[in-house]
């Protein structure tokens, strides 16, 4: 998998990649990255959140900005969203993806440059059309199953 490094001066004590029961950084930290394991998907901006139930690598969660806390996207939520670098679970605390390449949790058939829309299945994606559900500025760069099993790479914004 990919293994993302600060492209700017900040030392962050947490990896990317990385979860820890203890919280490190601020809660809303910001840093841009650049994937070295590989080009596949270059450099990223990601926020350092508290996480929440039931995350697992490429949840799709929506998070406030006043507090930090975190939720799994489903139908009809209306906040910005990220995708969990870690299985980032309730008491613990780690990094998001809010642009660049990402990887997410999608449901089956997903579709390569497909829009994205939440599901009645937390914390995942599909491009099965629900009005008002559309995540805005995320689009499919690939189909299901590419990196892993459930999971497509996404271009988001």
């Amino acid at each position: 998998m990919s293994k993302f490094v600060p492209v700017n001066s900040l030392v962050i004590p947490q990896a990317i990649e990385e979860i820890s029961t203890t919280q490190l950084l601020p809660l809303g930290t910001r840093v841009r990255a650049v994937d070295v394991a590989s080009t596949a998907y270059g450099e990223g901006e990601f926020i350092y959140l508290q996480g929440v139930a039931s995350t697992v690598l490429g949840s799709v969660v929506t998070y406030n900005q006043d507090d930090h806390s975190t939720a799994l996207l489903a139908a009809n939520a209306i906040a910005p969203v990220a995708f969990a670098m870690g299985a980032n679970v309730a008491s613990s605390y780690g990094w998001y993806q809010i642009f660049g390449k990402a990887v997410g949790k999608v449901l089956a058939s997903f579709a390569d440059n497909a829009n994205c829309y939440a599901t009645a299945t937390a914390g995942s994606i599909d491009d099965a059309v629900v009005a008002g559900d559309r995540v805005k500025n995320c689009k499919g760069a690939s189909a299901i199953d590419t990196p892993a099993t459930g999971l497509a790479e996404l271009e988001i914004q």
